[in-house]
């Protein structure tokens, strides 16, 4: 198993960075490997740090401006070679449909319940590092 996971979290709002990090924790359960967040507030930063490689699960903040989180996951799975898996964060339940539409692997509402976030977080990177259970 490796010995660090690498999420990036992008949001335009440093509280909702924020509250992601809060809500994961050090490390989002016992069978996956600590995090360490790389935090992104625009489009660009994202893409460039998507380019230099070792990202293991993206949350993007659907809510996000100019570039909201559900486009930049489309544009990700279009553009990016073995793009890593997406997390979306959603405004509303509703919204469901729009994460499927951006292609993302999973989706949470916003405000972030901790619980739910750190769950869907743990199953997106024991997908992505082949991790049994």
């Amino acid at each position: 198993m490796q010995t660090t996971a690498t999420v990036l979290v992008y949001s335009d709002d440093a509280n909702t960075r924020e509250q992601v990090r809060m809500a994961v924790g050090r490390r989002p359960a016992s069978d996956v490997p600590p995090v360490e967040f790389v935090e992104c507030a625009t489009l660009p930063a994202v893409i460039k740090t998507l380019e230099q490689g070792g990202i293991d699960v993206c949350v993007l903040d659907g809510e996000a401006t100019p570039a909201g989180g559900m486009g930049v996951a489309r544009q990700l799975k279009d553009e990016i070679f073995d793009s890593p898996p997406v997390l979306v964060l959603i405004g509303r339940p509703q919204d469901s449909w729009l994460a499927t539409w951006s292609r993302a692997e999973a989706a949470v509402t916003h405000p972030v319940d901790p619980v739910e976030l750190a769950s869907a977080l743990a199953g997106l990177l024991r997908q992505r590092l082949a991790i049994d259970v």
